[in-house]
């Protein structure tokens, strides 16, 4: 069986749908559930023999040591993490307590647990780190994308955190030899992300009727990956992927902040039209920017590509229209 963390969340939890669709093996997932987890987001396989869930925090020692000694997982895939950039600028003390502390905790209960495993079962075991590709820091428009070797230059106290928390597992691995795998994605996004994150935000507030707040001139560049090809990578990186390797994971989908939002209003001006016949455009404004707002990120994923034979496939409109219509038909129901 695997354990994963944070499993309630977004990603996460398309993880878990995606493991039990294509995998027989038992899953168990340890998530604190905080406010942007949901147990909706699982409730189609709550009922599954194979998958198992237990409510705590990664920053707590003695519960992941008992989780671990208990089922014997010959895998520990970490999703749990704080990550809205806006709430780390209010309130910094989470980050760090979850994506620097909880990682430790969960680096020091893993790397005991595997000290105690037979040979066989020390070589199959690995601990998947799940980053973020903020922690290189902020690109200029011409400058290339970003390499797993590029120095981590992180801007906000989130990717400042998730850096942290990297540093820690390259640490376990070069020290103690532990059998552990680093992957940075891009901006994820596809269904049960929460609505504070860029995409469900703007479908729902286009449906609303309410405002749909850019930040700064709305020209911040993101690379977008959907959420399901990230996880069929991760799949691989975990059944493939070297120890002590760093992964690239993205979209090839770099885009402004200002095109994403038109193409959600041209979509939801097809698919949910407004009686009054107008575009969602006209309800586009432009906000005081973010402090320390990275102006762009882009993943070179050349790597995991020739390593691994990973592409996306998905392109961002593809993606796109499938996210947009799987929250359309969750209004329905």
């Amino acid at each position: 069986m695997i354990l994963v963390t944070g499993g309630s969340g977004f990603i996460g939890a398309n993880f878990i749908h995606h493991w039990l669709t294509n995998n027989e093996e038992e899953l168990l997932n340890l998530d604190n559930l905080s406010y942007a987890a949901n147990q909706d987001n699982l409730s189609e396989i709550s009922s599954d023999k194979r998958y198992s869930f237990v409510q705590g925090s990664i920053t707590e020692l003695d519960l992941v040591v008992a989780l671990l000694n208990e089922n014997e997982p010959r895998a520990l895939i970490n999703f749990a993490a704080e990550s809205h950039v806006d709430r780390s600028i209010e309130n910094p003390d989470m980050f760090v307590s979850s994506n620097i502390n909880g990682t430790h905790t969960l680096l020091k209960a893993a790397h005991s647990f595997w000290e105690g495993l037979n040979q066989e079962k020390k070589e199959k075991f690995r601990y998947i780190q799940i980053s973020t590709d903020e922690v290189y820091g902020s690109l200029n428009l011409n400058d290339p994308k970003s390499i797993e070797a590029d120095a981590y230059l992180p801007n906000s106290p989130y990717s400042a955190s998730k850096a942290s928390g990297d540093h820690l597992v390259r640490a376990w691995h070069e020290t103690y030899q532990f059998p552990a795998i680093t992957t940075n994605c891009t901006n994820n996004y596809g269904p049960f992300q929460h609505e504070e994150k860029l995409i469900p935000l703007m479908i729902k507030n286009c449906l609303e009727g309410k405002e749909l707040p850019l930040y700064g001139d709305g020209k911040n560049i993101r690379d977008w990956l959907f959420v399901k090809d990230h996880c069929e990578a991760l799949e691989l990186v975990l059944s493939q992927g070297i120890i002590g390797e760093t992964y690239n994971i993205g979209g090839n989908n770099e885009l402004s902040n200002i095109q994403v939002v038109e193409k959600i209003c041209e979509l939801l001006d097809e698919l949910k039209p407004k009686e009054d016949k107008k575009s969602y455009r006209e309800q586009i404004t432009f906000v005081e920017d973010r402090k320390g707002h990275d102006f762009r990120y882009g993943l070179d994923i050349s790597k995991i590509t020739n390593a691994l034979g990973w592409t996306p496939t998905e392109n961002f409109d593809s993606g796109l229209r499938k996210t947009v219509e799987w929250y359309l038909n969750k209004l329905k129901s």
